[in-house]
């Protein structure tokens, strides 16, 4: 059992029964806000789910839904019919902008701005301006993200990261350079770093305070997933056939520092979600397999889903840790309860 997790909450046996649905278009993301989990799909349709109730499914987006975020009662989402949007957790939903047939890549909340990208440009809206703020950029945003901390957007992209900070009623820039394609990016819980995965099958990072930079390579794969997990924290990782959890506790964070690997499998991590108050993980795989693990030397993983031969593309689970959302890539869903 995972220190901090009520017992009721955690799954006794290797296999886990639930509700099963079937989408027919691959899942590209799901998110959570308290109980309820949003999940986006291929087909331009977000579905919501929520213990002891129907689904529901709205078609909000013509085409591919290529990114979600959440703010604090709502999700916006970006598509490829270049579509800004905001849906709230009833369904209903809000055309924030539309750019025509050039696509929405990126978008991202901090509860006070919102901001999405298209090409090279990040348009961020901010409560004292009616229209948003155009930021531009050397190439094509591969990820944004919000630091709360210090009010901060960070934008990826070919070269760099670009941090953007709100002063007054400006957003001034500075660029974090280091050679290659940059494609998402997060800041620390405690927004003292900024990591970004690369195309180049590696994650690099810096310290904000004095920009020192640390690569965190190499993976034998893409990383196409990372989260946090933990009060220490750590940051967990796809790409390897082991989830990689770097730590973060410190001045320094990962500098110097060895990652604890956990669930070693023949497969590829497609997938990682974490616990934001427990030392604890889910991977999902490219068999289709998944696992609950605990962050440290040794643990024995759970095993919640059996290989299926598809790619596992989504995990989430709701605030309380009470009930779990697993998509993959041919649009099966699995809902069920932690028990």
């Amino acid at each position: 059992m995972l220190k901090g997790q009520k017992r009721e909450n955690m799954p006794t046996d290797s296999k886990v029964n639930g509700i099963h649905h079937r989408t027919g278009a691959p899942v590209v993301n799901a998110s959570t806000i308290g109980e309820v989990i949003a999940v986006t799909s291929g087909d331009g349709v977000l579905r919501l789910f929520q213990a002891d109730r129907d689904s529901l499914a709205f078609a909000i987006h013509e085409g591919v839904i290529l990114s979600m975020a959440r703010e604090s009662r709502s999700w916006l989402t970006g598509g490829e019919d270049g579509r800004f949007l905001r849906v709230s957790m009833e369904g209903e939903v809000e055309e924030i902008a539309s750019f025509g047939s050039k696509w929405v890549d990126c978008v991202a909340a901090d509860g006070e701005h919102f901001a999405c990208s298209s090409g090279k440009m990040v348009y961020v809206w901010s409560p004292d301006r009616s229209q948003p703020e155009l930021l531009e950029h050397q190439s094509t945003i591969g990820g944004l993200a919000f630091n709360t901390k210090r009010k901060q957007l960070a934008a990826s992209h070919y070269g760099g990261v670009t941090i953007w900070t709100r002063r007054g009623n400006r957003w001034t820039k500075s660029v974090l350079a280091y050679k290659g394609y940059h494609s998402s990016v997060t800041f620390s819980p405690d927004g003292k770093f900024v990591v970004s995965t690369m195309q180049e099958n590696a994650v690099h990072g810096w310290r904000l305070s004095d920009s020192a930079d640390f690569a965190m390579s190499p993976y034998p794969a893409k990383i196409n997933s990372i989260a946090w997990a933990g009060n220490n924290p750590y940051l967990v990782t796809s790409g390897a056939n082991e989830v990689v959890c770097w730590p973060f506790k410190g001045k320094d964070g990962p500098m110097g520092k060895y990652p604890i690997c956990v669930a070693e499998r023949k497969q590829i991590v497609s997938c990682v979600e974490g616990f934001p108050n427990v030392n604890a993980l889910l991977a999902g795989f490219h068999d289709g397999t998944v696992v609950l693990t605990e962050i440290k030397h040794e643990s024995i993983p759970v095993v919640l889903r059996d290989a299926k031969d598809v790619e596992v593309t989504a995990i989430a689970v709701t605030e309380t840790g009470s009930d779990l959302l697993i998509g993959d890539a041919e649009g099966e869903i699995l809902w069920f309860k932690m028990q």
